[in-house]
């Protein structure tokens, strides 16, 4: 099993259950799928970053109260802040099984966030490679909604980005990414090299969450 039909099997919530040869055909074919449907887009930009005392950092203006993001910086002068999509045809593809195919619906949701996620893998990879070449290190990427960093957050990211203008990417009143199948995030640029700063599940505190990474 490769990492991406792994990681779309975490999200569909297995666990460390087995996963049956039907639901397996079924996850490759809806990799297929997406993979004619997706337009993958990103926009990155690399911003100053201030830490100041206690949980607050601040970006080229942008003010935070974090102490989990505070954590994940620290050690960090700069910060690339990003945010990515597959585009509408994903979405598109999504509403188009939503009603009467149950089952393939819920694991194109799963495969898409599945994907998206090696996107930005294989992004994160690409600049950690430059980044080394002059001897500095990037730290892993850290979204709003993780741990204590606002969801909030969104909405000035996206406007530090021109991302409506950039790669079709904006957000409702209610905070949510449009199209749904996208992402904005934060990854530190440091000159220390840091083993151990915890992303995404490892610094969530629900560790009851059928989604949870392993350890």
């Amino acid at each position: 099993m490769d990492k991406r039909t792994r990681e779309a099997v975490r999200y569909l919530g297995y666990g460390n259950h087995a996963v049956d040869e039907d639901t397996l055909l079924l996850i490759e074919s809806s990799f297929q799928e997406l993979s004619e449907a997706a337009d993958k887009r990103i926009v990155y930009r690399i911003f100053n970053l201030c830490l100041a005392d206690g949980d607050e950092l601040m970006i080229d203006g942008l003010k935070i109260k974090s102490h989990s993001l505070s954590r994940n910086l620290k050690g960090c002068e700069s910060v690339f802040l990003l945010g990515a999509t597959l585009g509408t045809r994903v979405d598109l593809l999504l509403r188009r099984y939503a009603v009467g195919e149950m089952a393939r619906s819920v694991t194109l949701q799963a495969c898409a966030a599945a994907l998206l996620e090696e996107y930005l893998d294989e992004w994160q990879e690409e600049r950690r490679a430059e980044l080394a070449e002059t001897g500095q290190y990037l730290r892993p990427r850290f979204s709003p909604g993780y741990g204590d960093f606002s969801i909030l957050c969104q909405e000035p990211i996206l406007r530090m980005l021109d991302t409506a203008k950039t790669i079709g990417l904006s957000m409702t009143d209610g905070y949510m990414l449009t199209p749904s199948k996208s992402v904005t995030a934060l990854a530190g640029i440091s000159r220390e090299e840091t083993p151990c700063h915890s992303k995404g599940c490892e610094e969530c505190g629900k560790t009851d969450c059928l989604y949870r990474r392993d350890s």
